[in-house]
């Protein structure tokens, strides 16, 4: 597995703002929607391409498309939502699912609620949206169950992560067969014992959405 912590001011400036508790929800989601669109960048930098011939104005060459078939991105409902645009504006063609889960905060076990997916994922590559990292548990069970339907290449993007959710997902996915990559702007310093990152940025459902 490998993890990418985005180095970039902008990222780092963009993610303090996130973090400030008087951040109000309409910036709050403006802000994750822009932070998404930078770290997409560098999730996708080993997204599959092939070779086509193109002719400019003033001659024939050969450029980049993105292979076939088109990645898949999935966001985690239901904050996962809130990352959603900033994907997908970077990836226009690709095609977009949905999966519905929740975390039982006594045991911290995720279990799936909804699922709205393609069937056979084989040789698909996914990008899995979820804001946060924290024990690990909601993204271990998100990309087993694409696992299981047959995709061959993971990327996760997550806002922020927690060291304990990057080393359950080391164990799980560390000597697999399926290469899984983590993408994320800040790894803190832990998780409370609530499972919240510290220092974190709070609920990311809530404060994208409101407390429902």
């Amino acid at each position: 597995m490998r993890t990418h912590v985005a180095d970039h001011p902008l990222v780092a400036h963009k993610l303090t703002a996130l973090r400030d508790e008087n951040t109000d929800s309409p910036t709050f989601r403006r802000l994750a929607d822009e932070l998404v669109t930078l770290l997409a960048y560098e999730a996708t930098r080993d997204v599959r391409t092939e070779p086509t011939r193109i002719t400019t104005p003033v001659a024939p060459t050969t450029g980049i498309r993105l292979a076939s078939p088109k990645p898949l991105v999935v966001p985690i409902l239901r904050a996962g939502l809130g990352m959603l645009d900033g994907m997908v504006r970077l990836l226009p063609t690709a095609e977009v699912g949905f999966l519905g889960m929740i975390r039982d905060e006594q045991t911290l076990q995720a279990s799936t609620y909804a699922t709205r997916l393609p069937d056979d994922l084989s040789g698909r590559q996914c990008y899995v949206l979820d804001p946060m990292l924290a024990t690990g548990g909601t993204l271990i069970a998100a990309m087993n169950f694409l696992i299981q339907r047959g995709a061959t290449d993971i990327t996760a993007i997550a806002l922020l992560a927690a060291p304990e959710g990057i080393a359950a997902m080391e164990q799980a996915f560390g000597a697999g067969p399926v290469p899984v990559t983590v993408v994320t702007a800040g790894l803190d310093e832990r998780l409370n014992e609530h499972g919240y990152i510290v220092p974190g940025l709070g609920d990311a459902g809530d404060r994208l959405y409101g407390v429902v």
